[in-house]
């Protein structure tokens, strides 16, 4: 062989070297893999120098903040900022998060991956709140005037003093959070600050009266906003490190106590006496006035620079609506922007402090957010804050319950999903014919709705409403004779529905107000096997499963801003939007739809009398007679799109 060709070899070698090397700070700042709490909490200490900075804002209040730096100085690191109203405990430099404390680790970053790839985190009390000044604002509307203060303000002011000050940041910024922490994530967008070039609302707290968390379709839910603004609604005249969480009862069963409480304004007199102000405002906008318009983030979700990331859980009970929500406006009105959307089987933040392969009785046969962690969420970050070659991430990752995979769309509800209207017939059967009685009298179904019995939102007794029962067995409601059942047959092949579910209800009531419940269930074959190991004696074999369930407060069906009352015995058309699913009913399954009238004490009770419900008095709650019609010229139903296979026509059950 020649002297060149010897070079030649030398230098292909030397440059195949180069090539499979990685590129400079590329390499995880920690080898080792963080398998528990303790190796977390360890690799903080040991990795990550704490600071704690007073940030002012341009209208001098200072929020406090902290920052995570890594000790090897070697190379500089992106920041992943998240705001958060719950606090930044533990306070103090010397004091880091602790092993003892799994919520708070999981709150210190989206995953352990983060901590061992190597960035700067940064967390900050938003202002109002704990150790920082100012006045606290739920859901604060967007500034309205010049000079004028607001979220997106904040997190603009707030990033362009980190770039200019921490040492070591490669001047690229993410921002994320979880639900509240959500909200502040998808405001850091707003007039986005150039360096910020991620974020990811998680969970994303959105609207108030329509969707999200304290109000559905106008009903109140009732639980959820008592037991949380018992804690998180008291004063704080000045700053605090302390943060406890009360339990505001402390009654076993959370459907005796709530029925208990009689109506609504109870809850003042007997507990608040007052001095919760959200919990005042709630009580003093029961329609969607200007309050809650000015509350309602999406209109400003227009022009975005940075990529989205929108995640969200399919059986969320708070902010599944404002993750499907966030995702939309971003779509609709940032046509620009790189903008994604991942549904996994999660409840409410359950892709970040779980496995991801059950919930409740139900399994999914696979670890699912472990992979959302590693391959969706860490590669979208490590892309754009770091410039690493990562798969793109495609438009929605959707999670397809029922079959138990995920699917990647690259638009969302994908383009080959078809409407298809699942028709009430008579004897509790489901169809896609529609109906063609004439007559009400035998096109119609009716039930009794009391108020002082309300239909419970779960079978299972509980202190407090559990996220569980968004895949809870519906066999309980079946049996009660207030709430109506109407199933297809047995499916001859898998029916997929994917994208945004519609009820359209033609009713009569013998009442002036009334609310009504509708759920899409998975009927599952009454050979199913029970799961092994079976610790709680689940019976899966003729389990029906809910798939998604939504709620409408009557006197809002026309307008969420004037309401009406109905008029005694007069056909109305009461029309209820189901947020998306994404769920393939099995062959051998049933497709069920369920009807009733109060959703007890998820939400709270509808007095069934046309009246400011949060002022009512025991007096104004009435039993009241509700007929569901399914004639010709009044057919009653539910729009789903489906994607994959077809509802055999069968009329029996």
């Amino acid at each position: 062989m020649s002297r060149t060709s010897v070079l030649l070899l030398a230098l292909a070698a030397i440059m195949l070297v180069g090539a499979a090397a990685a590129p400079p700070g590329s390499e995880p700042l920690i080898k080792a893999e963080l398998k528990n709490d303790a190796d977390i909490a360890n690799a903080i200490r040991e990795h990550y120098t704490k600071h704690e900075y007073r940030i002012r804002m341009r209208d001098g209040v200072i929020l406090h903040t902290d920052a995570f730096i890594p000790k090897d100085a070697s190379r500089s690191y992106p920041i992943l900022l998240q705001r958060t109203p719950y606090s930044l405990q533990p306070y103090g430099v010397d004091n880091l998060p602790s092993p003892k404390d799994a919520r708070l680790l999981r709150r210190f970053a989206p995953s352990e991956h983060f901590i061992r790839e190597g960035y700067i985190f940064v967390h900050q009390d938003v202002r109002g709140r704990l150790m920082s000044e100012g006045e606290f604002m739920d859901v604060r509307p967007r500034a309205t005037k010049k000079g004028e203060v607001d979220e997106a303000t904040d997190a603009y002011d707030t990033v362009d003093w980190l770039v200019r000050n921490v040492p070591n940041n490669n001047g690229r910024v993410g921002v994320w959070g979880i639900s509240y922490p959500g909200f502040y994530a998808a405001q850091a967008a707003i007039d986005a600050h150039p360096a910020v070039k991620a974020i990811s609302p998680q969970a994303p707290v959105t609207e108030w009266f329509i969707g999200d968390d304290f109000h559905h379709n106008g009903a109140f839910s009732l639980a959820p906003a008592f037991d949380f603004y018992g804690s998180f609604g008291k004063a704080r005249p000045k700053p605090t490190k302390k943060m406890a969480w009360d339990n505001n009862h402390d009654m076993a069963d959370v459907y005796e106590f709530f029925l208990g409480l009689g109506p609504v304004a109870n809850a003042n007199t007997r507990f608040f006496k007052g001095e919760i102000a959200f919990w005042n405002q709630l009580m003093e906008h029961g329609t969607r006035d200007d309050f809650w318009k000015a509350r309602d983030p999406r209109p400003h979700y227009r022009d975005a620079k940075p990529a989205i990331l929108t995640v969200g859980g399919w059986y969320d009970a708070e902010d599944l609506w404002g993750s499907l929500e966030t995702y939309r406006a971003f779509e609709t009105q940032s046509p620009r922007a790189e903008n994604h959307l991942v549904m996994g089987p999660w409840r409410h933040g359950g892709w970040s402090r779980t496995d991801g392969d059950r919930l409740g009785d139900i399994t999914f046969d696979a670890k699912t957010s472990l992979f959302y962690r590693e391959r969706i969420e860490l590669p979208f970050f490590e892309r754009h804050l770091k410039g690493k070659s990562t798969e793109p991430t495609p438009e929605a990752w959707m999670f397809e319950t029922g079959t138990n995979q995920w699917r990647q769309y690259p638009r969302w509800p994908p383009v080959e999903a078809k409407p298809v209207t699942l028709y009430f017939q008579a004897k509790g059967a489901l169809s896609t014919t529609a109906p063609t009685t004439p007559q009400i009298d035998a096109g119609s179904d009716a039930y009794v709705s009391d108020p002082a019995r309300p239909v419970p939102y779960d079978s299972r007794l509980s202190a407090e409403v559990e996220g569980e029962f968004m895949t809870g067995d519906q066999r309980f409601a079946s049996r009660r004779p207030d709430v109506l059942v109407y199933s297809t047959g047995t499916l001859e092949e898998d029916v997929t529905l994917s994208g945004p579910l519609e009820a359209s209800l033609w009713v009569t009531v013998t009442g002036t107000d009334a609310d009504f419940v509708v759920k899409v269930i998975d009927v599952h074959p009454q050979d199913r096997a029970d799961p092994d190991p079976n610790p709680t004696g689940v019976r899966l074999g003729g389990y029906q499963q809910l798939v998604r369930g939504e709620i409408m407060r009557g006197k809002f069906r026309n307008s969420f801003e004037k309401p009406e009352p109905f008029k005694p015995g007069e056909p109305t058309l009461v029309r209820i939007a189901l947020p998306d699913v994404n769920h393939t009913f099995r062959a051998g399954h049933r497709i069920m739809v369920q009807v009733q009238s109060s959703w007890f004490p998820f939400m709270d009770r509808n007095p069934q009398t046309f009246t400011d419900i949060y002022r009512a008095t025991e007096s104004d709650f009435r039993a009241a007679t509700h007929r569901v019609l399914r004639t010709k010229d009044m057919a009653s139903g539910v729009k789903v799109l489906v994607s994959r296979g077809r509802v055999v026509e069968m009329v029996t059950r």
